[in-house]
């Protein structure tokens, strides 16, 4: 029979090896990507913020965002970030997007409202499986690039850029996917099954949005080849949240410098 010393030390020796194997299936063998464990500004434009608990904290370029926080911008807010396996996700005005809300190895981002773009980068050549989340779709893909929309009624309008994407209902799952290629769109609505959606082959709205969007892109890519507006890395969240000009947050942030002192007057 164990004494209660040894039955304690043989617990801790069974927990620290769990997190051994935890910790080793988080390190990539050769050949696998790696895992997306935080998301890294690439540039803004904007009001840009992360919720952490109930406050939203304003991010610059450089910061990161950990998994299930949410990135919301504003009216005229952008941002573009990129994962550890080279995938990137722009974020455009007035949208909530949820990094990693459940922490499977598949999942990238949840959207709850508003537009992204998304280029999932091919690890090493090979398919990179990942999936997007709304409240209406889920997104499978394996290295593609494409937009999603959502609506104020949770409706999800998919447009693909380049590549294939599968598409399913959430709520009608046992439904066959949907395949969407280049220049096609799919809107997904709430209550009804995606047989009786229509995909939509290079419709003429969505190319007028695609044009809105490009003019984000090329600013964004402009910030990013310059360095971004925001300098190098900074700790996450270190400026204080939105409006805390204490902190210096994006509302407040610290008082601009003195400008160049008048010359002296004439002897």
């Amino acid at each position: 029979m164990k004494r209660p010393f040894e039955s304690r030390l043989f617990r801790l020796a069974a927990l620290a090896a769990a997190l051994a194997g935890v910790c080793l299936a988080q390190v990539p063998g050769p050949g696998e990507r790696p895992a997306n464990v935080a998301a890294k500004a690439m540039s803004i434009q904007g009001r840009v913020s992360v919720m952490r608990g109930s406050l939203p904290w304003a991010l610059s370029v450089g910061d990161t965002v950990n998994p299930k926080e949410v990135i919301v911008t504003g009216p005229d807010g952008a941002a573009e970030f990129q994962v550890n396996d080279g995938s990137t996700f722009t974020v455009y005005p007035n949208s909530r997007v949820a990094f990693r809300n459940d922490f499977s190895i598949t999942n990238l981002i949840d959207v709850i409202l508003g537009t992204i773009k998304v280029h999932i980068q091919r690890w090493g050549g090979l398919p990179n499986n990942t999936s997007i989340s709304t409240p209406t779709a889920v997104i499978s893909v394996r290295g593609t690039t494409f937009d999603v929309k959502v609506e104020e009624d949770d409706t999800t309008e998919v447009t693909v850029q380049e590549g294939e994407v599968a598409v399913r209902h959430v709520m009608f799952f046992n439904e066959r996917p949907r395949v969407l290629r280049d220049g096609d769109t799919l809107r997904v609505t709430k209550n009804a099954p995606l047989a009786r959606a229509r995909v939509d082959r290079g419709a003429i709205f969505g190319r007028l949005a695609r044009a809105a969007l490009d003019a984000l892109d090329t600013a964004l890519w402009q910030q990013r080849g310059g360095g971004g507006a925001g300098g190098g890395p900074q700790i996450p969240g270190s400026r204080g949240p939105v409006g805390d000009t204490a902190g210096g947050g994006q509302d407040g942030g610290s008082a601009p410098p003195p400008g160049t002192p008048p010359p002296p007057p004439p002897q």
